[in-house]
């Protein structure tokens, strides 16, 4: 059985808690361009844009965990 390397991401937050995309991208683990179109299109998680755009923490912690299922047929009905 082999095992997939383990990969170390640095994710900066500020004291509020708040990322850059850059940083909720990899906190996610997505790329910042499909964050961004999922900005537009309104289905990512929650964010807020005041010249840059900023997620909080615990809107990525909701938004992934709202996506939870216990098997792939219930992950099948929630898409």
């Amino acid at each position: 059985m082999s095992s997939i390397p383990e990969k170390t991401v640095e994710v900066r937050m500020f004291p509020d808690g708040r990322m850059t995309a850059k940083s909720a991208s990899a906190y996610v683990g997505l790329s910042e361009k499909t964050l961004a179109m999922m900005r537009c299109s309104g289905v990512g998680p929650a964010f807020v844009k005041r010249g840059k755009v900023f997620y909080f923490k615990a809107d990525l912690d909701a938004w992934l965990n709202q996506g939870r299922a216990t098997s792939t047929a219930q992950a099948r009905t929630t898409i």
